[in-house]
């Protein structure tokens, strides 16, 4: 099955699963699992929810032990929050500011999720541990995920 092709149905179910939840957290948690158990080459799929001014903190998650805090000044997922854009890394030690939650980790895509006034409300964070793992398709898909879960739940995230 192509990647196009997975995401078609990884969409499917994650329209029948969040058909009518309400809930923020449990909403992340669905995503974080199914996309993680959708891609054998997803090793850490999981968000980071801006708590505060400048700062996101861990939230469901699929893999090993994520990073608990990252200030918007640091790390990949800083820069997409700062930034309010997709960073998609074929190889994270190109990436000057790393932050290696994993030693494993060698290609990372980070999409941010945008509230219903355009303000960043979390990230969608997915690491690998193969190089250049994720393409255009990925960056594509994700984002349009991204877009869905903000219009959905960036009114009353917390």
């Amino acid at each position: 099955m192509s990647r196009d092709e997975r995401y078609q149905e990884l969409h499917k179910r994650l329209g029948a699963l969040l058909d009518g939840e309400e809930d923020w957290v449990s909403a992340m948690a669905t995503v974080a699992c199914e996309l993680h158990h959708a891609f054998e080459r997803f090793h850490w799929t999981g968000f980071y929810r801006v708590t505060e001014p400048g700062v996101l903190r861990v939230g469901p998650y699929q893999g090993g032990h994520g990073c608990l805090e990252i200030p918007f000044e640091r790390g990949v997922c800083g820069a997409a929050a700062r930034e309010a854009r997709v960073i998609r890394l074929d190889d994270v030690e190109q990436f000057q500011d790393h932050i290696a939650c994993s030693s494993t980790t060698r290609s990372e895509i980070v999409v941010p999720i945008l509230d219903t006034h355009g303000r960043v409300f979390a990230v969608l964070d997915v690491d690998s541990d193969h190089p250049a793992a994720f393409d255009e398709v990925d960056e594509r898909e994700l984002s349009s995920l991204a877009e869905h879960l903000g219009a959905r739940y960036g009114s009353r995230a917390s």
